[in-house]
């Protein structure tokens, strides 16, 4: 295999970089080592949770380094030891230069977005919480801003109107992996053009991808109910797009819209208390399909009135 003789140091924590991980190890790749996040306290006990990468890593007996810090002496001495060729880097943290451009064949990232579009923490959630039709996988060689190296390789795909960022994510996953395999292949046999991102638009059309935080997750329902279900589905099934249901928290995972005039106070509910739930909104109505009250499971939106009588 054409693979062989290519030392590679793989760099991930998530499941969405365990598909790219068993795209190059199944091809033949000599993975030299995976870095990965330290374990981390989770759930009720606070027990130490190992990240996907990691589990992946155990099972197939890979070498597994977990710094701290990425510019401690100890973890650049055994990185600089590891004698790679190439580094790859699939929803990792940032790296340092001394980390990036140790090997003699650059690190290259795989980002889920059509770059110089979406760069940032969350491309999938932003490209549906913006309403795209289509987004993409890009891989390119790492440098000193972030996400802005040459592009590589580049693969389009269509977002569905009603898809979740969780249905992308899955899909996103696997077309990654083949496209980030090719990449290694083309750039073993001298056959990739790295190509510079262009910015063809002004700066102001280029859309970012920043972390998702807890503001940016709260239902507004003065907008139009497009916007509300792109949020809906932009966050599903996680962090979850929210409002209020008295005291607690009431997370809408799916949705629908409902086009309809009426003269109803936007956040105005109505219900069947059995099959239906629906709030008003600036143009029509979102239906909640599936929802998940603070405290309890996911429901479909039958099973929830079924539980809440009186709501």
């Amino acid at each position: 295999m054409i693979f062989q003789n290519l030392r590679i140091v793989f760099m991930g924590t998530p499941e969405f970089a365990v598909a790219s991980l068993d795209a190059l190890l199944s091809a033949g790749c000599q993975i030299v080592a995976v870095v990965t996040s330290p374990d981390q306290p989770a759930g009720r006990g606070m027990k130490l949770s190992e990240s996907a990468v990691k589990k992946y890593a155990v099972l197939h007996q890979l070498k597994i380094l977990q710094p701290e810090k990425l510019k401690s002496i100890e973890f650049l001495e055994e990185l600089k030891s590891l004698q790679a060729d190439l580094q790859i880097v699939v929803a990792f943290r940032m790296l340092p230069e001394v980390v990036w451009n140790m090997p003699h064949m650059g690190t290259i990232n795989l980002h889920g977005s059509l770059l110089p579009q979406y760069r940032g923490a969350a491309p999938i959630n932003w490209a549906i919480i913006n309403g795209e039709s289509e987004t993409g996988v890009t891989t390119f060689k790492l440098k000193h801003e972030i996400d802005t190296g040459n592009i590589l390789l580049q693969e389009r795909f269509p977002i569905h109107k009603n898809e979740t960022a969780g249905e992308v994510h899955d899909k996103m996953k696997e077309i990654g992996a083949r496209v980030l395999l090719k990449t290694v292949r083309e750039l073993i046999d001298g056959t990739l053009n790295e190509k510079p991102q262009t910015e063809s638009k002004t700066k102001s059309d280029l859309r970012n991808a920043p972390k998702i935080f807890t503001e940016n997750c709260k239902i507004d329902f003065s907008k139009s109910a497009i916007e509300i279900h792109n949020l809906v589905r932009g966050l599903s099934p996680f962090p979850g797009a929210f409002s209020e249901l008295g005291e607690k928290k009431l997370k809408i995972l799916k949705s629908e819209i409902e086009d309809v005039h009426h003269e109803k106070a936007i956040g105005t509910i109505e219900t069947d208390h059995k099959s239906y739930l629906k709030i008003a909104c600036l143009n029509g109505f979102i239906l909640i399909t599936e929802l998940q009250l603070e405290g309890k499971k996911r429901m479909k939106i039958e099973e929830f009135l079924r539980g809440f009588r009186n709501f």
